[in-house]
């Protein structure tokens, strides 16, 4: 047990029975009244934000969590197939696993956050940018530039993100996963 002048970002507690990943803290001292921590934590199994106040002083259960790289190999059914960079190690994970699976590309490497007493996988945490090729959009129309219109594009991991105009089927972009937009067009 840790008592909350503990609490740092990025740490995972147990927090009414769930495991909780503290996002952003503040300790406030008012004039009048005792002390306390402002804490947002997010989920670790659902990924919900919550806003919660700790009293100064008050107790905590600290969970220890690893990241260990693992690299995407394939889907099957319902669920992924990643393996260990060391070790090569294979583990497969169910989609609820992992926040964005439609952007998962065969042989990109991801972080997945274990639970160390358990041995027990969380979350698959992607990396933040991805480039891929777009495999299908429909042709822009010469001359359209004058608003920043979207259209929308499949690439190769079956995702649709919007692109500008511009863009043609064959071209390889830049993909911001957290947010699921087009970024730039990566020059070859």
């Amino acid at each position: 047990m840790a008592s909350t002048s503990e609490i740092k970002n990025g740490l995972c507690i147990k927090h009414n029975n769930k495991l909780m990943q503290i996002i952003e803290f503040q300790h406030v001292k008012p004039g009048k009244g005792p002390a306390f921590v402002r804490t947002k934590m997010k989920g670790i199994e659902d990924g919900r934000v919550l806003d919660h106040t700790f009293p100064s002083g008050h107790k905590i259960e600290v969970v220890r969590i690893e990241n260990r790289s693992y690299q995407y190999l394939y889907k099957e059914g319902d669920g992924y197939h990643f393996m260990h960079s060391q070790n090569f190690e294979q583990i497969f994970l169910e989609s609820h696993m992992i926040e964005k699976p439609e952007f998962l590309k065969e042989g990109i490497i991801c972080t997945i956050i274990f639970h160390a007493e358990e041995e027990l996988p969380l979350l698959v945490e992607q990396p933040q940018f991805l480039q891929a090729e777009v495999t299908y959009t429909e042709p822009g129309v010469k001359g359209d530039t004058a608003t920043n219109t979207m259209k929308p594009a499949t690439i190769d991991t079956g995702a649709e993100v919007k692109v500008p105009l511009f863009i043609n089927t064959g071209d390889m972009i830049k993909v911001d996963i957290q947010k699921s937009i087009y970024v730039e067009r990566v020059k070859l």
